[in-house]
């Protein structure tokens, strides 16, 4: 992919701060993050779609969502949304129900960069360093970078103005 996944965990803290440029302006990959068929259709790393118990992208909103694995066993996530600012920034919680009480502080921020790009710039602080050393040794990294790939792949399938 022309545009990398740079992700920094800085050892010693409970962190991960990561960035990626988009070649699509910046109302269109908060948009991919805040409309539930688009997160869908890229936020996904098995055989089907993700099922949205509940998906509400507004300050003080909240959501829930169910993925199924290759093996067909269904893991859910679920979170707050703190702070959203249209094409901005969003602030919220991300908590893996398999791992109750393993609740992660999510920063997004999204910046329009010359020629119609943008770079999303993100910070998640984790309970502690193990539990994100955890969550990194299971893949995330890979899973992040595959997700932008798949985020990439849809944007440029989606008309301009969509």
């Amino acid at each position: 992919m022309s545009n990398p996944l740079v992700l920094d965990a800085p050892p010693g803290q409970p962190l991960i701060e990561y960035h990626r440029e988009f070649d699509f302006p910046v109302h269109s990959v908060f948009a991919a993050h805040t409309d539930p068929d688009l997160y869908a259709r890229w936020n996904s790393s098995g055989p089907t779609p993700p099922r949205f118990d509940l998906f509400e992208p507004r300050s003080g909103g909240a959501y829930r969502w169910v993925q199924a694995g290759d093996d067909g066993v269904e893991y859910a996530m679920r979170g707050v949304f703190h702070t959203v600012r249209q094409d901005e920034f969003l602030l919220q919680t991300f908590e893996f129900e398999g791992y109750p009480d393993v609740v992660t502080l999510e920063y997004s921020t999204f910046t329009g960069l010359p020629g119609g790009r943008s770079r999303l710039t993100g910070r998640s602080l984790y309970p502690s360093v193990e539990f994100r050393d955890e969550f990194l040794s299971n893949g995330m990294g890979d899973v992040m970078s595959d997700g932008y790939d798949q985020l990439d792949e849809l944007l440029g399938s989606v008309p301009a103005g969509s």
